[in-house]
């Protein structure tokens, strides 16, 4: 795939995946990118995943037409990009290394070697010099690793943006980018999000047309609106006005008063979200809570606690920087209902978030009680 007249694509699909990091349930694969630069120099920019060694260099060979590469700049050293190192300098062992302090640092670590003897460390400002390339190197430590540096080039202005505007997917899958590249966003990049402000503004000082990243489509179309999402991603905006309900219900009766309060919510016009922790998946409900203005909490009470699912779910909005939001709360116990106050105090860490005064109260299941304190609550929603 041509990028550029200059630039080519030599990444690899990966339809044998079923979990991303080991966690990430990933329907349609996974892609991982890497470009030629086919200049007076020629630079590789990242390598892939170990499993795909050989057809990534079978697609490098096929761009190369019998040339013989001068740099494989490593931007990130997560596995998935720097599986492959190896292969390459024993393919073309007089290759040099381009690349951070710290990521020579980890190759020591992952390989055993830091190439010492055939290595040039960058920083922020460096340029490296391939004919009519000039590659210069940003610094974007924590997005989402201290070593990982983005690359300019120039003469096709494009920014080679290491993770940043990834998305899960094989790039033969034809779906929206926004879903999984804010899944993907949301789980691996969120908490950094003061780091990625950082490095936007940087990029804002650029002229920039094209945006390869590791992960995920070249970007080469109303750049601004991938722009703008990643900057409410990682200032924690609201992106969409809505009601979030996250729920855990043991027997049933939790999960019926969410059902009612959705019903009331929706009688008035509210765009309404309602996910099960226990059954869907957990990456896709903490992509939601960031997503929407509103968010219901609602958990039977369990072992004078919330429900196992519940406790994990805010874990990872609260690992994830969350706030910036409008909570409120539905519990329920038999004799002595504990959940919010339980998940208020799971909450404590997060910034900016406004209570609703109105606290639903679940003795076993609904009740006329109950009920009025359900209506209470979309009233309040309302306003």
């Amino acid at each position: 795939m041509k990028v550029t007249k200059d630039i080519k694509y030599i990444g690899v699909n990966d339809h044998n995946i079923d979990l991303f990091e080991g966690q990430y349930i990933v329907p349609n694969g996974m892609a991982y990118n890497s470009y030629v630069i086919l200049d007076e120099k020629i630079c590789v920019m990242d390598s892939v995943d170990t499993h795909f060694s050989k057809i990534w260099l079978d697609n490098l060979k096929k761009e190369l037409n019998g040339r013989i590469p001068n740099y494989l700049v490593v931007q990130h050293m997560e596995p998935d990009h720097s599986g492959s190192i190896m292969d390459i300098i024993k393919e073309y062992p007089n290759i040099i290394v381009v690349s951070s302090k710290q990521a020579f640092t980890m190759m020591k670590q992952f390989f055993g070697v830091d190439f010492e003897n055939q290595r040039i460390v960058v920083k922020e400002g460096d340029v490296l010099d391939l004919g009519a390339h000039k590659l210069s190197f940003i610094g974007a430590p924590m997005v989402h690793w201290p070593e990982v540096i983005m690359t300019y080039d120039s003469k096709d202005k494009i920014l080679f943006s290491a993770d940043a505007f990834g998305k899960f997917g094989a790039l033969d899958i034809q779906e929206e980018w926004a879903c999984e590249a804010r899944r993907y966003y949301i789980g691996i990049v969120g908490k950094y999000g003061a780091q990625v402000q950082n490095v936007l503004k940087k990029a804002s000082s650029l002229d920039i047309q094209i945006i390869c990243p590791l992960h995920g489509p070249v970007l080469s179309e109303n750049l601004d609106y991938y722009l703008n999402l990643y900057d409410i991603w990682s200032s924690y905006k609201v992106e969409e006005k809505g009601v979030l309900i996250s729920y855990c219900s043991i027997y049933g009766n939790t999960k019926q008063a969410v059902l009612e309060l959705e019903a009331l919510l929706k009688a008035r016009g509210h765009k309404v979200v309602v996910n099960d922790l226990a059954r869907v998946d957990m990456a896709e409900a903490i992509e939601d809570a960031f997503r929407y203005s509103h968010h219901i909490f609602a958990s039977s009470t369990y072992n004078m606690d919330v429900f196992p699912f519940m406790n994990t779910f805010i874990h990872g909005l609260v690992e994830r920087n969350y706030q910036n939001r409008v909570v409120g709360f539905i519990e329920n116990g038999s004799w002595m209902p504990n959940a919010t106050k339980v998940m208020k105090s799971l909450l404590e860490k997060s910034k900016n978030l406004t209570y609703l005064n109105t606290e639903v109260r679940i003795l076993s299941s609904l009740n006329e009680d109950s009920r009025k304190q359900l209506m209470i609550l979309s009233d309040e929603l309302s306003k």
